[in-house]
């Protein structure tokens, strides 16, 4: 007997296999868009401290406006920096996710912020709206 195609229960189960690798994928891309965005803040925010630690060498004090020398990412808002008795906060935020990052410099913590100078996100109580 000679077989030209493939038979149902081949096919069936080509299609489960598919449908098995594909429940097992996707969970894993689908916050992909939301890592690399909270790595953008986390890159603007390291960025942030480089620009405010350039501009205490120059000026023997802190800033809230780095004027056009400091740039954020695409989709990411400009962060709101406080000044502190020695030093700053900021918390920046993404339209395309609910987390916030911060930092800080000096002896003020800022949540979810807890050693000096290194950026940390958590989730928000923002009203960003996250990716779809």
């Amino acid at each position: 007997m000679k077989r030209d195609g493939f038979t149902l229960i081949e096919l069936l189960i080509v299609m489960a296999l598919i449908g098995l690798l594909a429940t097992i994928a996707i969970p894993r891309l689908t916050n992909t868009k939301e890592r690399a965005q909270v790595a953008a803040m986390k890159t603007d925010l390291r960025n942030l401290v480089t620009m405010e630690e350039n501009f205490l060498a120059e000026n023997q004090k802190y800033t809230i406006d780095l004027g056009t020398a400091y740039h954020v990412s695409p989709a990411n808002r400009t962060p709101a920096i406080t000044l502190t008795s020695d030093g700053w906060t900021a918390v920046i935020t993404s339209s395309n996710t609910t987390q916030q990052c911060a930092v800080f410099v000096g002896s003020t913590p800022l949540a979810p912020a807890t050693r000096e100078g290194a950026p940390a996100c958590a989730k928000g109580a923002s009203s960003a709206t996250p990716l779809p």
